[in-house]
Parts: C-alpha cells; sequence; structure tokens
C-alpha cells in the first residue's frame, strides 16, 4: 500500500520564517509537559500556555520542555518567543517534511531525525518527525502525536540513574537520540522476522501472489528506512566532532558511539536490500521452475494423445458396429463425460497449485 500523499503545503510565495503546519495532522490536541532536574533536583508536570511566560532565570540546571502536536502554530509561536527560537526553525518544525539535519544558531543548535516504529499489524513502518532546539540550560521536543521512545530516559531521570542528572542538556539531547537510534533495530528485527519468514516460504514452495506482493512491500519499507536514516550518519558526525559550543567535549564521544550504530543500522539495510532483491529472484526462479513442471506434465498428456487422436481423425468414429450411436441418451452422456472430464482436470490442476 502506498504511502499517503501529503495534503496541506506552503503557500508558494510567503514570507521566509511564516510558520505553517505542512503535513498529517496526526492528533487533535497539543499538549506541552516539562521535566527540570538535577543532582538534587526533580521537578516534573504539564505546562500550560499561561505558565510559558515564566523568567527563563526561574529555571535551575537542566529543563526538558516536551510539546506534542506542531500543527498547533500558534503554540509553537508562544515558545519560540519565549525561547527566542528563530523564525526559520519554528517553519522547519511546522514542516514535517524535513530531513535529519543540525543547523547553529546564536543562542541553540536545532536538530531534527525520525522516530520510527513497525506496525505489526499492518507490517508497515509508522514514521514521525521529531525536532530538538538544545540550549545552554534547556532541552525543547517537538513530537507530532503522543506516544514516544523516550520513557526509559525519563525513568532514568526520575530515579537518578546513570549520568544524566549529572549532565547538562546536551548529554539528554545524547540520551534522547541514543534512544531514537536504538529503537532503530527493532525495526529492523521485526522486518528480518518477516524476510525469513518470506523465505521459508520460498524454499518450501508455498509461495504464491501474497508471498510476492509481500516483498516488494517489504522493499518499499526498507527502501523508505534508508532514506529517513541515510542523512543521519552525517548528523551525528557532525555533533561528535566538537563543532558546536553547545556539545560539551565529554559527550563527543557519546555521540561517536551513536554515529558508530547508525552506520551498523545503514550496513544493515543494505543487507536487507540484497536479500530482498535475492527473495525475488529465488521466487521468480520458483515460478519458473513450477512452470516447467507444469509444462512437463502436459507434454506428457499431449504426447500420449496425439497418435491417439491421429488415429481418430484418420478413421473417423463411422464404424458400422458401434452400439453408443443408438442409445437414447447418448449424446447427452457424451456431454456428461466431457463435463467431468474438464472439472477433474481443473480440480487436479488446482491440488497441484498450477491454477
Amino acid at each position: 500500500m502506498a504511502r499517503p500523499k501529503r495534503t496541506h503545503r506552503k503557500k508558494a510565495g510567503s514570507a521566509p520564517g511564516t510558520v505553517v503546519f505542512v503535513g498529517d495532522q496526526k492528533t487533535e490536541k497539543s499538549s506541552t509537559s516539562a521535566l527540570q532536574y538535577g543532582p538534587d533536583l526533580l521537578l516534573e508536570g504539564d505546562v500550560t500556555a499561561g505558565t510559558l511566560s515564566v523568567s527563563r532565570q526561574e529555571m535551575k540546571n537542566v529543563a526538558w520542555l516536551d510539546v506534542v502536536g506542531v500543527h498547533d502554530t500558534g503554540l509553537l509561536e508562544s515558545i519560540g518567543n519565549h525561547f527566542s527560537i528563530h523564525p526559520l526553525t519554528l517553519e522547519d518544525i511546522a514542516n514535517t517534511g524535513q530531513r535529519p539535519k543540525v543547523e547553529e544558531f546564536e543562542t541553540y543548535l536545532y536538530m531534527v531525525l525520525k522516530m520510527m516504529d513497525y506496525d505489526v499489524v499492518e507490517r508497515k513502518i509508522q514514521s514521525e518527525q521529531v525536532s530538538l532546539v538544545l540550549g545552554p540550560d534547556f532541552l525543547i521536543t517537538f513530537q507530532e502525536k503522543p506516544g514516544d521512545v523516550f520513557e526509559p530516559v525519563r525513568e532514568r531521570i526520575r530515579r537518578g540513574k546513570g549520568k544524566i542528572r549529572g549532565r547538562g542538556a546536551d548529554y539528554l539531547a545524547y540520551a534522547l537520540l541514543d534512544t531514537i537510534v536504538d529503537h532503530y533495530y527493532t525495526i529492523l528485527e521485526r522486518i528480518g522476522d518477516d524476510i525469513e519468514t518470506l523465505e521459508e516460504e520460498l524454499i518450501a514452495n508455498e509461495s504464491n501472489k501474497t508471498t510476492l506482493n509481500d516483498v516488494h512491500r517489504l522493499r518499499r519499507e526498507v527502501l523508505f528506512l534508508r532514506r529517513e536514516i541515510w542523512p543521519l550518519r552525517e548528523m551525528v558526525s557532525k555533533l561528535g566532532k566538537g563543532d558546536f559550543e553547545l556539545i560539551q567535549p565529554s559527550t563527543h564521544l557519546f555521540l561517536t558511539d551513536v554515529h558508530d550504530h547508525v552506520i551498523q543500522i545503514l550496513d544493515t539495510i543494505e543487507s536487507y536490500r540484497d536479500m530482498l532483491a535475492s527473495l525475488l529472484d529465488l521466487y521468480l526462479s520458483t515460478i519458473s521452475n513450477r512452470m516447467n513442471e507444469v509444462m512437463k506434465v502436459l507434454t506428457m498428456i499431449a504426447t500420449i494423445f496425439i497418435p491417439i487422436t491421429f488415429v481418430a481423425g484418420l478413421y473417423g468414429m463411422n464404424f458400422e458396429h458401434m452400439p453408443e450411436l443408438h442409445w437414447r441418451w447418448g449424446y447427452l452422456g457424451v456431454w456428461g463425460i466431457f463435463v467431468f472430464i474438464a472439472v477433474a482436470m481443473v480440480l487436479y490442476f488446482k491440488k497441484k497449485r498450477w491454477i
């Protein structure tokens, strides 16, 4: 099944920085939650539009603001005004067709990538855009819909496990990036299971048109996955090279590890592409071999009946002593034999899965 086309487009000729939602709206209501933490501090709760006017000086240690529903352009502009986010960044946040990238502004870093999950029912990758705005003491995440893969990070913050409570906002950004990338492995595992199932069907000669459709569907999903992840390699590489002041040197090594994971994921995707191409060749070979078997049987039948047909055609059926010629139901009986032979052959062909 083809992916739905985006129905919203930015109007041609709009001024740069015009915040217009572009994409498919995935939630009816937007929401905002905040989490502030430090070695000895943890504050968590929902944020309303009225509390966004709180002074930046009142934030303690690291503040994580999670915004769900980028279709709400009014909310985006309000957050942008409060945190001095450039209108071009807000425009990119509202446009859900961005490729993974990182951009440096005067007071913050803007990162965007895809958070994905695999729908086991529809056997399809579900993707949404996640934008991160990293400041000296804050991180803002923008999501398209509720539900994410960040819950393990939230639990680590709540329980004070690991290094995250003692590090800055850049380490929090790394933790979220790492969680998103690690979840790609889960998607690859499920796609790998589907590929193994298809391979077993092909080897067991149990393939049919559904199998071919599944192979093409998986190829589309793998190509989609590659297209969404490929630019992430360059983005994470830039973050780990130390080109950005907001990324502390102690975080560079962790980002390098994320870069290695992205490379491994891309290698696995390339392997899956080759495997699916091989499965397609195997399917075509199986169909060709099956057709050869069918043709061999039909050729044997035709070879047997060709001389019989020749004799019948040469002498005809005009012999004097033919009891069937005087039967009252002979004509209907012959038609019954015709129908019986036709039905029997169709059933035999279906049993052999020739048709």
